[in-house]
């Protein structure tokens, strides 16, 4: 039994495919999603997303977002989705040393710009988890990915 899994962004559909089970980062928690499970909207958070088929799991770094869930259908509406392999992990690497440095600089009073800088260092450090365990893992495993 399966359940039909699409990750979406603004710019593409990152995945999108009948599998196992999901794995969310809730606001409030994990999430574990398998087929016929109870309709759930839901906020996302920085994190990992796990898709698992046919024994195999495939990881995906999650912007935030929204998830919604019926019986048949997982659709994550990402702010931000890649899929592990995307990933380069010196990139993120350099933009989370260049967001901790603004920091370290110190933000004039009343700005507005301290969740933009700590939202990038979030996305920075789930992107190097997320790149850096695919690394050590190996390949993905084969799940077409559909969309563009």
């Amino acid at each position: 039994m399966t359940i039909r899994c699409d990750i979406v962004t603004q710019e593409r559909i990152v995945f999108s495919e009948e599998v196992d089970m999901v794995v969310a980062p809730g606001v409030d928690g994990v999430l574990g999603i398998l087929p016929h499970h109870s309709p759930l909207l839901t906020t996302l958070q920085f994190g990992e997303l796990l898709i698992r088929k046919g024994g195999q799991e495939q990881s995906f770094a999650i912007g935030g977002g929204i998830l919604e869930v019926r019986p048949d259908h997982v659709t994550v509406l990402a702010d931000a989705a890649e899929q592990a392999d995307e990933i380069d992990t010196a990139r993120a690497e350099a933009a989370r040393h260049r967001a901790e440095e603004l920091l370290k600089q110190g933000l004039p009073p009343g700005s507005d710009r301290f969740a933009e800088i700590e939202n990038a260092i979030k996305r920075s450090n789930v992107r190097l988890k997320v790149g850096v365990k695919r690394r050590r893992s190996g390949p993905p495993p084969s799940i077409n990915m559909g969309g563009n």
